[in-house]
C-alpha cells in the first residue's frame, strides 16, 4: 500500500493538524532522515503553506493544536510540538507545558531548531553569508570531489532540496546525479 494510501486511511481523509477535507496531500517532515508513515502526515495546503514558511504563519489557524497535539501518530505530535514553538501568541505556551513527547520523539522534533534559543541555533551560511534553510536551492561554485567516490561535483551544478546537518553549521545535505552527497556551505551559493 503506497504512503498516502496508509496515510489517508489513518486521517480518514482530513488534515490530520487541522481537520480540514480540502486539498490534501502528504507532508514528509522536514529535518528527519527517516521517511514513511512515522514521518509524515496528510494535510492540508494551508498548513503546509504555514508549516514551510514561518512568515505566512496564521496564528489562529494553529487553535487546531488544542485537539491534534493528542494524536497518537508520530508525525502529528512532532509538527504540532514543532508548530507550537514557532506561534508567537500567549496560548502556545500553555499548549507545549501540557504536550508529553518522550525523548526520542522530542530529539526528532527538535531537529528542525525549533524551540531552541535563537543564541544555540546553529545556522547555516552560504558562501555570500546569505541564510540557508531546508528544502533551499543551491548552485555549487567550484568543482567538488567526492570523498569514498570517484564522483566529481562540478561547478554550476545546482542542488534542490538540501537538508541541513543539525550538529555542524558548515554541512549540508543534497542529491547530485542521483548521489546522497555531503557538502561543505562555503562551496555553494543560495540560488
Amino acid at each position: 500500500m503506497s504512503l498516502e494510501k496508509i496515510l489517508i486511511q489513518r486521517s480518514s481523509n482530513e488534515c490530520e493538524l487541522c481537520g480540514s477535507e480540502e486539498n490534501l496531500s502528504v507532508f514528509q517532515l522536514p529535518d528527519i532522515m527517516e521517511n514513511g508513515a512515522k514521518t509524515a502526515l496528510y494535510a492540508c495546503n494551508t498548513c503546509i503553506m504555514q508549516m514551510e514558511d514561518e512568515e505566512k504563519i496564521d496564528p489562529n489557524h494553529w487553535r487546531c493544536l488544542n485537539e491534534s497535539m493528542w494524536s497518537e501518530y508520530d508525525a502529528v505530535q512532532i509538527m504540532a510540538w514543532r508548530m507550537l514553538n514557532r506561534i508567537e501568541a500567549d496560548w502556545t505556551q500553555d499548549l507545549l507545558n501540557m504536550l508529553y513527547l518522550d525523548a526520542e520523539l522530542l530529539e526528532l522534533a527538535k531537529a528542525s531548531g525549533d524551540g531552541e534559543e535563537d543564541e544555540n541555533k546553529i545556522i547555516h551560511r552560504d558562501v555570500n553569508g546569505v541564510i540557508l534553510e531546508h528544502g533551499d536551492s543551491v548552485v555549487l561554485i567550484k568543482d567538488l570531489k567526492v570523498k569514498g567516490s570517484s564522483m566529481v561535483a562540478k561547478q554550476g551544478t545546482a542542488v534542490r532540496n538540501i537538508r541541513l546537518d543539525h550538529d555542524n553549521a558548515t554541512y549540508i545535505e543534497g542529491r547530485v546525479d542521483g548521489q546522497q552527497i555531503v557538502i561543505v556551505t562555503e562551496y555553494v551559493k543560495k540560488i
